[in-house]
């Protein structure tokens, strides 16, 4: 079973390069966030062609939103507020894969804003705040579960470009990270991107429009594919697809892909 994600920055400006990496790749599955349409606008003929024919839509106008697609089956079961304000950025499905279990999350954690200070920039503590609600919900996990999607947090040091640099830089604070790590033991979650591309390996997913045609490489690991530990061991394969950020009028991130032997 092959499952990837991709922050696509509106489906339908980019709906071909959606359609392209859906022929050329060929997943079973694709998370899609922030994807800036409500569930009765979304591209749902062009999904359906190509043999995407479940659905899970989260979303709202013009802003944020998540959609799940499968050629497999699936439940929907959950669509957490985290940011708890009502906006459109998280939906959980269930798959029934060899009589197992296999729920998958697909989540757009908020960016934060550009002053990492809760205290002059509300949407940096919003984001603090959305973390550690993930947390306490991730210490009630009971089943195999892969989360997957924009986290806007790049780790590990060599999950940026520059990390002294960036050490200031929202998506790459100590609090942000600190705050993530919580969210990762709450539920021992492993990191399939770095237990396939081992630190400090180069594994980028987002360049900013302004830097990456200035061929400095500037990247952030900002999207990623976390894995209960009992379904971590089925994993197979990792890998991310940087093409498509060369494509005409491309998206910010590029897509993860992770295969698992069920």
């Amino acid at each position: 079973m092959k499952i990837a994600t991709w922050n696509i920055n509106s489906v339908r400006l980019r709906l071909e390069q959606v359609a392209r990496f859906l022929t050329e790749q060929a997943p079973d599955v694709l998370c899609l966030q922030e994807i800036k349409v409500a569930e009765p606008l979304f591209p749902h003929a062009m999904f359906e062609e190509l043999g995407y024919t479940h659905r899970a839509i989260h979303g709202q106008k013009g802003y944020h939103g998540v959609a799940t697609v499968s050629k497999v089956p699936f439940v929907e079961f959950s669509r957490h507020d985290w940011q708890d304000n009502g906006e459109a950025r998280h939906v959980g499905v269930d798959f029934q894969v060899a009589g197992k279990d296999l729920v998958l999350e697909n989540v757009y954690i908020p960016a934060g804003g550009d002053v990492a200070d809760r205290t002059v920039n509300p949407k940096f503590g919003q984001k603090l705040d959305f973390l550690e609600r993930m947390t306490r919900w991730a210490e009630k996990i009971e089943r195999p579960t892969l989360i997957v999607g924009d986290f806007n947090i790049a780790p590990l040091d060599c999950d940026v470009y520059d990390h002294k640099a960036l050490l200031k830089v929202v998506s790459h604070t100590p609090i942000e990270v600190e705050t993530l790590k919580r969210f990762q033991d709450a539920h021992g979650w492993v990191d399939l991107g770095r237990q396939f591309i081992p630190a400090p390996e180069r594994n980028y997913s987002w360049w900013s429009y302004r830097s990456y045609w200035r061929q400095k490489d500037q990247g952030r690991r900002l999207d990623h594919m976390w894995a209960s530990p009992a379904l971590a061991p089925l994993a197979r394969a990792h890998h991310f697809v940087e093409e498509t950020r060369k494509w005409e009028q491309p998206s910010d991130h590029i897509p993860l892909v992770t295969e698992f032997a069920l």
